[in-house]
């Protein structure tokens, strides 16, 4: 069985490095934020090319808190995408404001950055552009737009460490960014993890204070504001430290892996491959193809031995959560569509050309 993602192999890889890192924080038993963590947190910041970076327990914790220290809340309409995990937009209610969608482009499967003006109303705060699949949003018309309409951008990056756009990395283009360490992710923990990466020093020094129950540095038990426990831990750290010096190795073959897929697959039934556009460096956290045939090929590849992922069956404007919104079916139809058809393949470092070889070789013959 080649698995969609593995990360038993990845781990063996570097084992040494790893049990070495975890062994170092268990002598010397600081395992709530310490030197690890202000470590980690320095590598992240140089690495994204920010002055601040902002650890936390989870992606979405990033995303909330980012939320919190804008000062988005009751009243308040955010925009993004219903084409992204329900994290991105279950943020936005929970800060009790309220989560406008806007289609998506076909092919990039990101927001249509020419939508969005039309979504904005008096009660509009920010967007949230997601980065999905490991390529960033057209940021200079988002940037435009929220300029011109004085609104705050949260880049959810989550699934896009190491992309750019022009050079820029993703998370720092806007005023704040908010990556993930799931362990899937392209830099992935032993569990829950996540940053906010700015070069805002307000947002940041905000951030540090709400993820840590609002508590003062300079006299323990002074809460200077309501906050929340969201802090990462020494030992997730630690191996993200170890993990970070392989990324960009990691990156590029990813990147190796995707452009033989693209060559291998063209012209195959009517499958549409991954799609990249101008100006930007894909990281591939997902290789996503299109097919009117995709449930059908997903079984077959199952029995034949191959894992596959689909990203996301069900748009957010579509979820039994979302139903207080009022949104219908028909409200998105690039989002509905695209729904329908996206099949993501097997793509990490550790998969070999003789395994992707062979998920080509099946998905041939399924069309034939």
């Amino acid at each position: 069985m080649i698995e969609f993602v593995d990360l038993k192999k990845q781990y063996k890889v570097i084992k040494r490095e790893i049990d070495s890192a975890i062994k170092r924080v268990l002598n010397n038993s600081a395992f709530i934020l310490g030197k690890e963590v202000e470590k980690f947190e320095k590598e992240i910041a140089k690495f994204s090319g920010v002055k601040y970076a902002i650890s936390v327990n989870s992606g979405t914790d990033a995303l909330f808190l980012s939320l919190k220290a804008l000062e988005i809340g009751q009243g308040d309409e955010v925009i993004t995408t219903p084409f992204t995990f329900i994290a991105t937009a279950e943020v936005i209610a929970n800060c009790g404001a309220k989560p406008i969608f806007v289609d998506i482009e076909p092919d990039t499967f990101n927001i249509d950055a020419s939508k969005i003006e039309k979504a904005i109303t008096k009660r509009t705060k920010a967007i949230i552009p997601v980065h999905l699949f490991g390529q960033m949003v057209e940021m200079a018309e988002i940037m435009k737009i929220a300029k011109k309409h004085k609104l705050k951008v949260i880049e959810d990056a989550t699934q896009a460490i190491g992309a750019t756009y022009e050079k820029k990395r993703a998370g720092t283009v806007g005023d704040v960014g908010c990556l993930s360490f799931f362990p899937s992710k392209n830099l992935g923990a032993f569990g829950d993890g996540g940053m906010i990466i700015t070069n805002n020093k307000k947002l940041a020094e905000k951030t540090r204070l709400l993820r840590n129950h609002g508590s003062s540095k300079k006299e323990k038990y002074l809460n200077l504001i309501l906050g929340t426990n969201s802090r990462l831990d020494a030992i997730q750290a630690a191996i993200l430290r170890v993990k970070l010096k392989y990324l960009q190795r990691w990156t590029k073959k990813r990147e190796e892996i995707a452009k033989y897929y693209t060559k291998q697959l063209q012209g195959i039934g009517d499958i549409v491959t991954h799609f990249v556009a101008t100006r930007r460096k894909h990281i591939f956290n997902y290789y996503t193809i299109r097919t009117k045939f995709r449930d059908k090929l997903q079984k077959y590849l199952q029995k034949k031995g191959v894992k596959t992922e689909i990203y996301y069956r069900t748009p957010l404007h579509l979820q039994p959560a979302f139903k207080c919104l009022d949104y219908k079916k028909g409200n998105f139809p690039e989002t509905e569509k695209v729904a329908k058809e996206v099949i993501s393949l097997p793509i990490y470092p550790e998969l070999t050309k003789k395994e992707q070889d062979f998920i080509i070789g099946k998905i041939k013959k399924f069309y034939e």
